[in-house]
């Protein structure tokens, strides 16, 4: 561990080997992003790619790389960042790694907002504003739920999980309300997917990506890790255990919902990323920053995955994150059996 301290009297703790995971997930991000742009119907090489990107590309090129396909890749990074950034949060807070926004009804609340449009008949933009909706009026209400005298992680657990559950039910009764065609691209949206996103769909994430990483990173990071250690233990040395909990779980949720908003309720990245962040830099905490990194690289992957695992048939990313995150979850839960820790 690297101590850096500055002349204000403020210490920084790096840990080598979580900024060598994090650097490495960026490059790897990078390097897929390249890959991701030039393939397709007009394949382009690494460096045409570069050039396009830079404005040097023939007019062609620099339309299919900047209006057509950037946008849809930035969203997939976007996306697998706040996913992955919230998750980090949400197990960090309930101190359970199987904390996820997935499993605490926030997603389910998103989805709710955005079936209520469908069933109306209101358009894609009208679509997306509801998610976020939906998606922050749930955390007030499993936040007000879970409330007394403070919100500790197994309250919010019992609370998001009986969310989840109601709220599941809802959205299925919604979707036998609405018409056919409605209907179908709602399923089609619940599934999470990227495709035809433009920069109208990603710019409000980036915004708030822009916002709040640097709040949660470096406003209440620290804290948030002693936070991890027990509420008494956090108070004690001086933490306003409240008053973070309410900040980055506010943050969190509003992550997961413009997530949503930009390519539906894409399931598991915010259960699996953070494990494979803890696993990679064998560190203590929640590991926020190597967490984004691993998200964006595991949802630009998933996607490309989706494009051609199947020629000709291209699949919805969020298929391939549930397929991908389920069997990573059941092998880790059989490998902690062998392990003797379940």
């Amino acid at each position: 561990m690297i101590t850096i301290r500055t002349p204000g009297g403020l210490s920084l703790r790096l840990r080598p080997r979580a900024i060598a995971v994090g650097l490495t997930c960026v490059a790897l991000a990078l390097a897929l992003s390249v890959l991701a742009i030039g393939s397709g119907d007009y394949p382009m090489s690494p460096a045409d790619v570069l050039r396009a990107l830079v404005g040097r590309g023939s007019p062609a090129e620099e339309f299919i790389v900047t209006e057509l396909r950037l946008p849809r890749l930035v969203t997939a990074l976007c996306v697998g960042a706040a996913l992955a950034l919230a998750g980090a949060v949400f197990q960090s807070l309930v101190r359970n790694p199987l904390g996820s926004p997935d499993m605490l009804g926030f997603t389910q609340g998103a989805s709710t907002g955005a079936l209520i449009v469908v069933v109306l008949g209101g358009s894609s933009m009208l679509l997306a504003s509801a998610a976020v909706i939906g998606g922050l009026a749930t955390g007030v209400l499993v936040y007000a739920l879970a409330w007394r005298r403070g919100v500790h992680g197994f309250r919010l657990i019992l609370v998001g999980i009986g969310t989840m559950a109601i709220l599941t039910g809802v959205n299925g009764w919604l979707l036998t309300r609405a018409q056919l065609m409605d209907a179908a691209r709602a399923v089609l949206w619940l599934t999470g997917s990227l495709d035809g996103r433009g920069w109208v769909n990603v710019v409000p994430l980036l915004i708030a990506l822009a916002v709040l990483v640097p709040v949660v990173l470096i406003g209440f990071g620290p804290a948030l890790r002693l936070v991890e250690m027990g509420d008494d233990t956090a108070s004690a040395l001086g933490v306003r255990v409240e008053r973070v909990r309410l900040v980055v779980l506010a943050a969190a949720v509003l992550l997961v919902s413009l997530a949503a908003a930009a390519a539906g309720p894409v399931n598991f990245v915010a259960l699996t990323a953070p494990h494979l962040a803890r696993r990679l830099t064998r560190a203590p905490g929640p590991n926020l920053l190597p967490s984004a990194a691993v998200g964006a690289v595991l949802l630009v992957g998933a996607d490309q995955l989706a494009l051609r695992a199947f020629p000709g048939h291209q699949l919805p990313v969020g298929v391939v994150t549930g397929v991908l995150g389920g069997a990573y979850l059941i092998w880790l839960l059989a490998t902690e059996r062998r392990a003797g820790r379940l």
